[in-house]
């Protein structure tokens, strides 16, 4: 449950139209706090939504520009940070923190993710998570009072959308097939980026570094199987949604470092099973999300009333099929392994 804030705060985010950072910040704005966003430019229907909340100021900036850092955290007194795979972003997550430093931040947020190599179990790093746990090392040796979040797979990635891994392949008969190289049974965290991490950021920033400092919080607000989120989306848009174990398909172009991406992601988490967060963070999912943040929105909702929209907006029509009337869905699908 969201609380009255007590006095006005000025918080700075970074790749503020990311969804991480758009969703703290709606948030944000919504509670009268004032928000510094970095963006790089103000292109895109994200960024002139942003630009034009109340209590919101738009800096258009490089992160490597070291005395743009300082002006952005001068005076402030929390941030929350997801940094990016675009650039040096070890060089940049350190030099973010140093900025922090510099300005006397008093709580900050970053957004991190595991690197599954140093857990002894010849699992190999994720290349676009790993640098994340790098700068998260930097940011506990020097001090600065901060948070860690974890977050879970975004329910934004299904897509009916020609990408890879998160395909919802739409089918002649009008059901759909996700295929992904998931044990159908293999539990995995799960939110919605959108509607979820901003009121759960906000409320770390309420409790503050009192509670929180120091401390990992794996953001998923739900632990399901494949075979559990096809269910869902099943129940959502009430058509058969069947989900098929196979190898991550590269249709479309798709960065090289992507690709490297996806390649460690398909061993590591696939088939050597390793837990998502990190064996150390396991126990706490659900749970502490839950508890910061008691009205997420699941899988089936989001089907349902989010998944459509979104397809249309990225141009696909089969939400406009008429149904055949006799037709019934049967949610109890065939997995095929």
């Amino acid at each position: 449950m969201l609380l009255e804030p007590r006095m006005q705060r000025t918080v700075v985010t970074i790749n503020s139209n990311g969804r991480q950072s758009a969703s703290f910040i709606r948030v944000a704005s919504a509670l009268g706090w004032q928000v510094r966003a970095q963006m790089k430019e103000l292109n895109g229907l994200v960024a002139q939504e942003l630009s034009q909340l109340p209590y919101v100021t738009v800096y258009i900036g490089r992160l490597e520009d070291r005395k743009f850092l300082d002006d952005l955290f001068k005076s402030a007194q929390c941030a929350f940070i997801n940094t990016t795979h675009w650039g040096d972003e070890v060089a940049i997550g350190k030099a973010l923190a140093d900025a922090a430093v510099k300005a006397g931040i008093q709580h900050y947020i970053y957004s991190s993710m595991p690197d599954h190599s140093v857990f002894g179990k010849n699992w190999r790093a994720l290349p676009m998570w790993a640098p994340k746990f790098t700068v998260e090392q930097y940011i506990r040796q020097i001090g600065l009072p901060a948070t860690f979040v974890y977050c879970g797979i975004y329910h934004n990635n299904f897509t009916g959308l020609d990408f890879p891994l998160f395909r919802m392949d739409h089918q002649p008969d009008g059901s759909f097939v996700w295929q992904a190289p998931f044990h159908p049974d293999q539990k995995l965290p799960w939110l919605d980026s959108e509607h979820d991490i901003g009121p759960a950021i906000y409320q770390l920033f309420k409790e503050g570094p009192r509670k929180w400092n120091g401390k990992r919080i794996p953001l998923a607000f739900e632990v399901l199987t494949p075979k559990e989120v096809c269910r869902a989306f099943s129940r959502g848009l009430k058509r058969p949604v069947q989900y098929k174990r196979g190898p991550i398909v590269i249709h479309c172009p798709t960065p090289v470092g992507y690709r490297e991406h996806l390649s460690a992601l398909e061993y590591t988490l696939a088939e050597k099973a390793a837990p998502y967060f990190g064996p150390d963070l396991e126990k706490d999912c659900p749970g502490v999300a839950l508890e910061l943040w008691e009205g997420n929105r699941g899988m089936e909702e989001y089907a349902q009333e989010v998944f459509p929209v979104e397809e249309t907006a990225n141009g696909l029509t089969w939400m406009e099929e008429v149904e055949t009337p006799q037709r019934e869905v049967d949610l109890d699908f065939q997995v095929n392994c």
